[in-house]
């Protein structure tokens, strides 16, 4: 080959790379990396166990199944409608684990504004086997009286989400101002004085979340094993590890 064709060549070779080289589209920018996800809050152990746990649910049943095999022992001979059961709302019959709950993914605890709006939601699932035991204790010819502190403003409500539920309530008791204790609307039930039209009646089981749920009991009941005679016979109790007047408790 001549010098010439040498050059000539090499020069058509060197327009065919450059023009190739300009159509040639340049490669995409590499993908960014995916930013980790910020993980959800953990709820709290106590809030978890409630929601989830089998044992929790086998306990609610355990504690109704019991109350409702004593039913036909401790009313026997009492007239029909003479007679009651007592129970309490919040973590007896309804089921507020979804309000603890959001109130832990926000890291907060406890607010009047909030629970006044949850309760309004009348969102409240029953407790398992709740619904069933009142059911029998209407078969069985009793009533079923619940006595809540929630306030009076939030007692409609409160009657409306209890029949969402299935559990027909004869009466409901809510928390006059002023008057968190439960043992005066006890009495009254017992009198004949808690609502009109509803003569005295005998009530032969309570049933509740919390030792202040049961008449005359207080956290002292703890280091009296005498005290909690009645647990398993009169009174029955339900697991809540979420709140409870126990909080107030010292280490021994």
């Amino acid at each position: 080959m001549t010098t010439s064709k040498a050059l000539s060549t090499a020069m058509l070779l060197c327009v065919a790379a450059c023009s190739s080289a300009g159509t040639r589209r340049p490669a995409p920018p590499a993908a960014p990396e995916a930013q980790a996800s910020t993980p959800a809050r953990q709820l709290p152990n106590d809030v978890r166990w409630f929601r989830t746990a089998a044992e929790y649910r086998a306990l609610a049943r355990q504690a109704y199944r019991g109350a409702g095999d004593h039913l036909p022992e401790l009313s026997q001979g009492l007239p029909a409608q003479s007679w009651a059961v007592i129970l309490d709302a919040d973590e007896t019959v309804l089921d507020n684990s979804e309000y603890q709950r959001r109130r832990a993914v926000v890291d907060s605890g406890y607010t009047e504004p909030t629970w006044a709006a949850w309760v309004n939601e009348r969102a409240a699932p029953a407790v398992p086997g709740a619904a069933e035991f009142t059911a029998r204790v209407h078969q069985l010819g009793g009533r079923v009286v619940v006595v809540t502190n929630r306030t009076q403003a939030q007692c409609d409500v409160t009657r409306t989400n209890l029949r969402a539920v299935h559990i027909d309530a004869d009466v409901v008791l809510c928390q006059p101002a002023g008057e968190s204790d439960k043992n005066p609307r006890f009495q009254r039930v017992q009198h004949g004085e808690a609502a009109p039209g509803l003569p005295p009646l005998t009530v032969v089981e309570w049933i509740g979340d919390n030792i202040l749920d049961f008449p005359g009991m207080t956290q002292a009941a703890r280091n009296d094993p005498g005290a909690l005679a009645d647990f398993g016979r009169r009174y029955f109790i339900l697991p809540n590890p979420m709140y409870g007047s126990w909080q107030q408790n010292r280490e021994p």
